[in-house]
C-alpha cells in the first residue's frame, strides 16, 4: 500500500490531491484572514498607555523642572537683593564724598575770608583799636 493509498483510507476515501487542494485553500483562507486582521489592527487609532517607566521619568522630570523654576526664582530675589544693597552702598559712598567735598568748600571760603581779614588788618595805616585817636589827629591836621 502506498503513502496515497493510506492518507486516502484514513482521511474518508478521497485522493490525496483533493485533501492538498482542501488544505491549500484553507491556508489560503487563514492567510486572508490574518492579512485582513493586521490591516485593520495597523489602521485603527493608537493610544499610548504609560507605562511604569514613562510615568517615573515624567514625575522625575516634573520634579526637576519644579526644583529649577524655584531655585531661579529664590536666586533672582537674593540676587536682587544683594543689588539694592551694592546700590545703597555706592548712594553712600557718593553722599559722604559730596559732604566732604562741600565741608572742603566750606573750610576754603573760611580760609579765604581771613585771609582776607588779616590782609586788610595789615593794610590799614592804624589798628582797629587806635582808629578814633586817628580820626582826631586827621581833624586837627586839617584844621
Amino acid at each position: 500500500m502506498s503513502f496515497e493509498d493510506k492518507v486516502g483510507a484514513e482521511s474518508g476515501g478521497g485522493t490525496f490531491a483533493d485533501e492538498l487542494g482542501e488544505l491549500d485553500e484553507t491556508l489560503r483562507d487563514f492567510r486572508l484572514s490574518v492579512h485582513a486582521w493586521s490591516e485593520a489592527a495597523l489602521s485603527r487609532p493608537r493610544t499610548i498607555v504609560a507605562t511604569g517607566r514613562t510615568r517615573i521619568w515624567r514625575l522625575a522630570v516634573s520634579w526637576a523642572l519644579g526644583c529649577f523654576l524655584i531655585v531661579g526664582g529664590v536666586s533672582g530675589g537674593v540676587y536682587e537683593h544683594l543689588h539694592r544693597q551694592q546700590l545703597a552702598r555706592i548712594s553712600a559712598a557718593h553722599e559722604a564724598e559730596l559732604q566732604r567735598q562741600a565741608a572742603k568748600e566750606r573750610v576754603r571760603v573760611e580760609e579765604e575770608d581771613l585771609l582776607a581779614k588779616v590782609d586788610s588788618d595789615v593794610s590799614r595805616e592804624v589798628p582797629s583799636a587806635m582808629e578814633p585817636l586817628a580820626q582826631l589827629m586827621a581833624e586837627d591836621e586839617s584844621q
